[in-house]
């Protein structure tokens, strides 16, 4: 009988061992997410700075329409003056997605390219975003989730 106990109470222990990693992998995983979010690099107007690998800088927000705005940065995270850039973009969910199209602003927004529709409801909203720096430029695609809290 003890050794039939000892053998349940080992299988047990090895049933029960790759519960308790899992269970401990998972909390590590939202110290992580949070550490990333923690991370997010902050543009000069508070939105989420994007440093495409195609050499350029963006900050994205988003105003109380909920009309993203994006500007262009220079290396010390100061607005550029917009030239001939363009940008489209897709946000929200893929079974419900809303198209976007920007176009400049005027007056004080004359450096920024504003969306002429309300992002989707939610908190965290995905966006991707087709960037072309000049008319002849190769287009250039930036995913990210755009944090509106």
């Amino acid at each position: 009988m003890k050794t039939k106990l000892k053998l349940s109470a080992a299988i047990l222990a090895l049933f029960a061992s790759p519960l308790a990693f899992a269970a401990d992998d998972h909390d590590h995983g939202k110290e992580k997410q949070h550490k990333h979010e923690e991370n997010v690099s902050k543009g000069p107007n508070g939105g989420h700075v994007i440093q495409s690998k195609a050499g350029f800088s963006i900050e994205v927000t988003a105003d109380k329409e909920r009309k993203a705005r994006v500007i262009f940065l220079d290396k010390q995270n100061k607005a550029t003056a917009l030239g001939e850039q363009s940008i489209t973009g897709i946000a929200g969910e893929r079974s419900a997605p809303t198209k976007l199209a920007f176009t400049k602003g005027k007056d004080k927004d004359a450096n920024v390219l504003i969306a002429d529709k309300a992002l989707p409801a939610g908190a965290h909203v995905p966006i991707i975003l087709t960037i072309k720096t000049a008319p002849d430029a190769k287009a250039v695609t930036e995913r990210f989730e755009l944090h509106l809290h």
